[in-house]
């Protein structure tokens, strides 16, 4: 579902084309309506004033089915909600992002329900909500292991001022009092993609803002002019950066301007805000593009401050930027995460500190390569013996990697390893401690820092301890994996394990060593072969059904045989046809039906053993087990693709076998019955 925007012409160009037909609007047609020519006071009675001044020529109904949304679209727990919701006899409706995703035929992060139902109403239909959120509460609402955020539109009149009884004052003339709320609770989005509501039990999706014009143009456009709405709530400068990175929109140019003249002002939110929206931008798969888009609007300085100052000095000498190290690594975590596959915080605050430490303290390939290894493969032998073999890495970081020819034992390896963890350990400082990042600005001494830090010290803990088992008594660490295969689920949990895996993998990938691809391939193959002798079994039982049901009539071929050749002998041609009677028709028929069903037989199986790729596979499921053991247990990279190409090579072999006595089966019985059928002719 995580299908790049820009990449997907065809899904655009239909989405064009439904968004160009399928409009049920309220009064007449679209109008272009230039920000400037809008005044927009920012909040209290003058707010309300402008609201009265609506443009209903705006206002869309669409059929999500038109764009292939439907009801079975949305997951179970948002269902549950909504209906549940609606059978107490209040509107509900899904809101903001999950729409907007599913329009994009992506998989939405979640999905946030909005309805007419007070906090307290919602909280008492639902035995697991809590209410959380001082200036916008919203009630948490836990439905199996998912948990929905419902928020009320109540609430947000409330926040600009509009009690009940403005409803029915400020409801314009001929405005149904259902769109005048929607419409009002969309004036309040951030951005007008996120301004869309979704009513699956009606199939109706509703636009008030031109979220769909947006969508269609690829353009983020804030539903205000875009100074107000980042004055109004500054975070939405970083939700900006992350939603554009994510799905490949561009800046209107007001929106453009206003990050640049308020980029400061996220100086001001809550360090927990930032951590979430920062985990937002770098744990669903569009960590390279955000750190791209927060360097190019001078956000970087400010939230990442040692990371901005040396992408500053890699420009400086004129470094491409994809031949950096601090983005190609961010770059090879993307191709793993998808917004549906987050990570856990943990990863990329690891990559951060790992990346930070190298900078400081460069460190040969082969130390980087063993360092990763360990990781990946959850053991330090085995770990220094990958290294070993991968030693002629393709890539020539700057200034993090060094080059160095001198020979290096498996001790001096280990010990070197171990000290580089233990410099990683230290360098999330840098992320938790103002004192530690203005020390390690030093490096940078042009460059000003933000003093700015939001990691916790906890979660510095919780990242230091991935790094431990390499920091301590290293060549006792033995905890090797069963499989290659990323957990996802652990992975999003940060359990230390699947961490280290992913960052080992991560950091080979990045030192273009490549990981054990080896493995997770063969083992596909071999699911495949499985898969292929399932049809190749369904084939010889149908060839063995029809084999016994032509064996149990070889009793009666053969005594019509000697029975026909008996009157043969003793009878001419015309005294044959009276001896034998209508019986005798009867009999030759039956014998013509026998040699067809054999040469059914003989044609399916010249077919299968004509095919030029014989499927290279056991026919015992046993042999399948074995066959993937062999790629969890052998050790040797070269020797496990050797072994299983004999293996197989010796399998296909039994299998032509097989197939050769079959058809040689099927061209005696196929001889015999042409014999027979020439008998009656």
């Amino acid at each position: 579902m995580g299908v790049s925007l820009r990449s997907n012409k065809g899904f655009l160009s239909s989405f064009r084309t439904l968004i160009n037909q399928q409009r049920f609007k309220f009064n007449h047609t679209l109008t272009e309506v230039k920000p400037q020519d809008q005044v927009y006071p920012e909040s209290g009675p003058d707010y309300v004033a402008f609201q009265s001044h609506m443009d209903m020529s705006k206002w869309k109904k669409l059929d999500s089915r038109s764009f292939g949304i439907h009801r079975f679209n949305i997951t179970e727990p948002s269902r549950i909600v909504l209906n549940i919701l609606r059978k107490e006899g209040f509107e509900a409706y899904l809101v903001g992002g999950c729409v907007r995703d599913l329009l994009l035929n992506k998989t939405p992060k979640d999905f946030d329900v909005i309805t007419t139902a007070k906090l307290k109403e919602i909280r008492k239909k639902f035995r697991r909500a809590y209410i959380v959120g001082r200036r916008f509460p919203i009630c948490m609402v836990r439905i199996k292991d998912t948990v929905i955020e419902v928020s009320s539109f109540d609430t947000v009149a409330s926040q600009i001022g509009m009690k009940k009884e403005h409803h029915s004052t400020h409801t314009p003339h001929g405005c149904d009092k259902k769109d005048f709320i929607l419409w009002r609770n969309s004036m309040q989005r951030d951005f007008t993609v996120n301004s869309l509501f979704f009513d699956p039990f009606m199939n109706k999706i509703y636009d008030y803002a031109d979220g769909l014009v947006d969508l269609r143009s690829s353009k983020l456009r804030t539903l205000i002019p875009a100074q107000l709405s980042f004055k109004e709530d500054s975070a939405r400068i970083l939700r900006g950066i992350r939603l554009a990175a994510r799905l490949g929109l561009s800046f209107s140019k007001d929106v453009e301007t206003a990050i640049r003249n308020l980029s400061s002002s996220i100086m001001h939110l809550a360090e927990a805000r930032i951590m979430m929206e920062l985990n937002y931008m770098l744990s669903y798969g569009a960590a390279e593009p955000s750190l791209c888009l927060l360097q190019r609007f001078n956000l970087l300085k400010i939230l990442l401050p040692f990371q901005a100052a040396y992408l500053d000095q890699q420009h400086s000498v004129k470094t491409d930027q994809s031949s950096m190290m601090l983005m190609k690594l961010f770059f090879s975590l993307d191709k793993l995460v998808t917004c549906d596959r987050p990570i856990n915080c943990r990863l990329w605050i690891a990559i951060l500190a790992f990346h930070i430490a190298l900078v400081k303290n460069p460190q040969d390939a082969r130390v980087i390569v063993a360092f990763a290894s360990i990781l990946y493969l959850g053991e330090w032998k085995e770990g220094i013996k990958f290294a070993r073999e991968n030693t002629e890495v393709q890539v020539n970081f700057i200034p993090e990697i060094l080059r160095s020819f001198k020979f290096k034992s498996d001790e001096e390896l280990a010990k070197e390893v171990s000290q580089f963890a233990s410099s990683v350990q230290y360098s999330i400082d840098a992320l938790i401690d103002k004192e530690s990042l203005s020390n390690s600005m030093t490096r940078y001494p042009i460059f000003q820092s933000s003093g700015l830090v939001f990691v916790s010290k906890k979660m510095g803990q919780d990242v230091a301890e991935i790094f431990q088992v390499l920091a301590n008594n290293i060549e006792s660490y033995k905890n090797r994996r069963k499989s290659f295969k990323i957990d996802y689920n652990m992975l999003g949990q940060g359990h230390l394990c699947e961490t280290r895996f992913v960052l080992g993998k991560v950091i080979l990938e990045t030192m273009s060593c490549g990981t054990l691809e080896a493995g997770e391939d063969i083992e596909q193959e071999i699911n495949h072969m499985h898969q292929s002798i399932m049809d190749e079994n369904d084939d010889m039982e149908l060839y063995n059904k029809v084999k016994k049901q032509v064996e149990v009539k070889k009793d009666r071929r053969q005594e019509l045989a000697k029975k026909h050749i008996s009157v043969k002998k003793k009878y001419s041609p015309d005294e044959e046809e009276v001896v034998l009677g209508k019986h005798g028709v009867v009999e030759t028929e039956e014998c013509e039906e026998i040699t067809k069903e054999n040469q059914k037989v003989h044609e399916t199986f010249i077919e299968i053993s004509d095919q030029e790729n014989m499927p290279v596979k056991s026919t015992e499921d046993e042999e399948i087990e074995n066959m993937k053991e062999d790629v969890e247990t052998c050790q040797d990279k070269d020797q496990r693709p050797l072994r299983l190409k004999k293996k197989a090579e010796n399998q296909q072999k039994a299998i032509r076998q097989k197939i050769k006595r079959y058809k040689q089966n099927s061209d005696k019985e196929r001889e015999s019955s042409l014999i027979l059928s020439s008998l009656f002719k």
